[in-house]
């Protein structure tokens, strides 16, 4: 910023010196004018001299007027042609500004006197007929009085329809440098007197002044304007999320800075996110080149000549000598200012049909490179030949520099965030891994505890049920070895003895009745039975056990029997576990409900049994346990029933042995306390 303000304070001082010297000048040419031995011609003239052709007094006020009072560095040259064009009485007056290497025109001014020469609006076409490097040769005005009589001036090239035949042409100078042409034009044949070759050499020199500050003007307004742009890229590529908001940023500043006619930004997809230039600088054959933003975005209905899109268009890298170039010789950029200027030999002569150089004449082909890593390219084109200029070269690779930064930023940005994410989704993956093994170790050790829990009540309950049975024979035993006990109280002992080693005995085998059934060791001995029998005599055995807890058992069997081939053991320990069962869980005075039913079905014929009674229940989450070995529901210990916990779990294991299955149900009574438990058996009727 601070070189842009001290540019513009330059600019100031200068106009100030440049309008200061303008009117020294107008007061020394009046103080000539007056003296009669200044007015001697440097060349003779074959005319009589019309003083009305040459306003000496008038024209470089006027230039020093212009410069004063225009704004706008742009008009400033177009009025000093217009000045000059009606002062020497011309059709034409043409002032080309030179660049800033000194060696091409950069623009050019001209007058036109449309109602003498209606001629294109464009000076190109002028300056095609003058040689300019002769021009510039020249310390002298070149004058041509007849091109088509002389051909100094004009190229070899040229139509031979000349729009001009009279040329009168300067260079102009300030402070020793070359920086212009002037020339006045004459459709016609003229004889360019020494008056007129006099006074454009003296008024040469107010127009090099007027050049000089409008050229530093333009540098005050790009340097703004490119520092402008600069800080506008620095921002976005610190503020903007997404790459594609800066990349049209740039393109479009870039091209709108620079005053170009269409603006591409090209990126490089790699075999490899990013691929680094060898040594040796190969061309990678399967790199892909496309366009990702393009300047300007115009549709075909907008009349615009460039309206044919060329965004998401693409090419092999090795398709395109131009590229290749650039892509070798990064970060040099390539510079066409003619594509007549190429030779057809040049290896960059093969050019992508993307970069249209039927239409495009100009061409700028930057490098996106960092880190020794081509990104991309920026290309700037002309429809008309451009001489590029060193501050614009400067521009583009700043431009450019600032693009790699932010392409290279967002790529390792991108790469990160799908690191990041990948890493994220596997951390996820193994926490709900973790998860799930955690919910299985909870499980686990949930099974633990309860298997705990069921040993030690196991533990407890046997500890019962084998040491009772003991204590009670040990103490018959030693009450026998009593002397003196009468044979009556020796018979009530011997009955003690052998009903507790009979239920250690029941006990015992239960165990290993179970082990075998689990492994699947127990036979089976099948026979035909009536399942009717068997339900009657067991109905008069429980009732009269049930008698003093007030039970009765109501059974409820249809007229024919109930013939099973089966094994009678396992169904008769069934039905006494069930019985069992339904003994010890029901309330006092109430009833034991056992129901047999048919099931018709000719493929597999079976018998139903329901065995229901009414007591404290099972809750929901103890019934899928119930069946299980050594486990007894909350509350039995409590409710000091006597038991085992191997009932079920025995009736369990001969229902599958017999190829049955039973089931359990729960559900509290209507309007009551109490809860009805069914436990339902079926078995085949036939047992293969």
């Amino acid at each position: 910023m601070k070189d842009s303000q001290d540019k513009k304070t330059l600019a100031v001082n200068r106009k100030r010196d440049v309008a200061l010297k303008l009117e020294a000048r107008e007061e020394t040419l009046t103080a000539v004018s007056s003296s009669p031995a200044s007015i001697a011609p440097k060349w003779s003239e074959p005319t009589q001299l019309n003083q009305n052709q040459v306003d000496r007094t008038n024209l470089e006020p006027q230039i020093t007027q212009i410069v004063l009072n225009s704004s706008d560095p742009e008009i400033v040259l177009p009025e000093i042609a217009a000045a000059l064009g009606k002062a020497f009485e011309v059709e034409y007056c043409v002032i080309a500004v030179m660049g800033s290497d000194r060696a091409t025109i950069q623009t050019a001014y001209w007058y036109p006197n449309t109602v003498q020469a209606p001629l294109t609006q464009h000076p190109s076409p002028l300056l095609g007929h003058l040689n300019i490097a002769a021009i510039l040769a020249s310390p002298d005005p070149i004058a041509i009085a007849d091109l088509g009589a002389e051909t100094a001036l004009e190229q070899v090239n040229n139509s031979e329809d000349l729009p001009v035949q009279a040329v009168l042409a300067i260079k102009t100078q300030f402070q020793g440098h070359v920086n212009g042409v002037v020339a006045i034009m004459h459709s016609l044949a003229h004889c360019w007197n020494a008056s007129e070759q006099e006074r454009l050499q003296t008024v040469s020199d107010s127009i090099a002044m007027a050049i000089s500050q409008v050229q530093l003007q333009r540098q005050v307004l790009a340097s703004s304007g490119h520092q402008a742009l600069l800080n506008q890229l620095t921002m976005a590529i610190r503020s903007c999320t997404e790459l594609e908001q800066i990349l049209k940023l740039a393109i479009d500043g870039t091209a709108r800075t620079l005053q170009v006619d269409r603006g591409l930004i090209l990126l490089l997809k790699y075999t490899e996110p990013i691929l680094k230039r060898d040594s040796q600088k190969r061309i990678p054959k399967a790199t892909e080149v496309t366009v990702v933003c393009e300047w300007p975005t115009a549709s075909p209905s907008d009349g615009n000549q460039n309206a044919a899109t060329q965004l998401n268009q693409s090419f092999c890298l090795s398709k395109c000598g131009l590229c290749q170039d650039a892509f070798t010789n990064a970060p040099r950029l390539i510079a066409i200012a003619d594509k007549h200027s190429i030779p057809s030999g040049d290896p960059i002569a093969e050019i992508a049909s993307i970069f249209d150089f039927n239409a495009m004449s100009a061409l700028l082909l930057v490098p996106l490179e960092s880190q020794d890593t081509v990104l991309g390219f920026l290309a700037l084109q002309q429809l008309q030949p451009r001489p590029w200029l060193s501050e614009e070269l400067a521009l583009v690779e700043l431009v450019s520099a600032q693009m790699s930064t932010a392409i290279l930023q967002f790529q390792t940005l991108r790469q990160t965030s799908a690191l990041v994410d990948e890493r994220t989704y596997q951390l996820q993956s193994i926490l709900k891994l973790q998860a799930k093994l955690y919910e299985k170790t909870r499980q686990q050790v949930e099974q633990l505890r309860q298997l705990d829990q069921i040993k030690d009540e196991f533990i407890a309950t046997m500890n019962d049920q084998l040491r009772n049975p003991l204590a009670s024979m040990k103490m018959a035993i030693h009450m026998l070895r009593q002397p003196g006990q009468s044979a009556e109280r020796q018979a009530k002992y011997l009955e003690i003895l052998d009903e507790q080693c009979t239920k250690e005995i029941n006990l015992i085998d239960d165990i290993l009745a179970l082990q075998q059934l689990e492994s699947n060791k127990s036979p089976l001995l099948l026979q035909k039975i009536d399942l009717k029998q068997i339900i009657d005599d067991l109905a008069e055995l429980f009732e009269k056990k049930w008698g003093a807890k007030g039970l009765t058992l109501t059974v409820d069997l249809p007229k024919r029997p109930l013939m099973l081939q089966t094994d009678l053991d396992s169904v008769d320990r069934i039905l006494q576990e069930l019985l069992t069962n339904a003994g010890k869980y029901s309330d006092l005075n109430t009833a034991v409900h056992l129901c047999a039913t048919h099931e018709v079905d000719p493929q597999n014929p079976q018998i139903v049994l329901t065995l229901s009674n009414t007591g404290p229940g099972i809750p929901l989450a103890e019934q899928e346990h119930i069946f299980e070995k050594f486990h007894r529901g909350q509350g039995v210990s409590k409710q000091v029933i006597q038991g085992t916990g191997l009932g079920l779990a025995l009736v369990k294991c001969l229902v599958q042995h017999l190829n049955g299955t039973i089931t359990v149900s729960s559900n509290q009574i209507s309007h009551s306390q109490l809860w009805l438990t069914c436990f339902t058996l079926t078995l085949p009727q036939m047992q293969g």
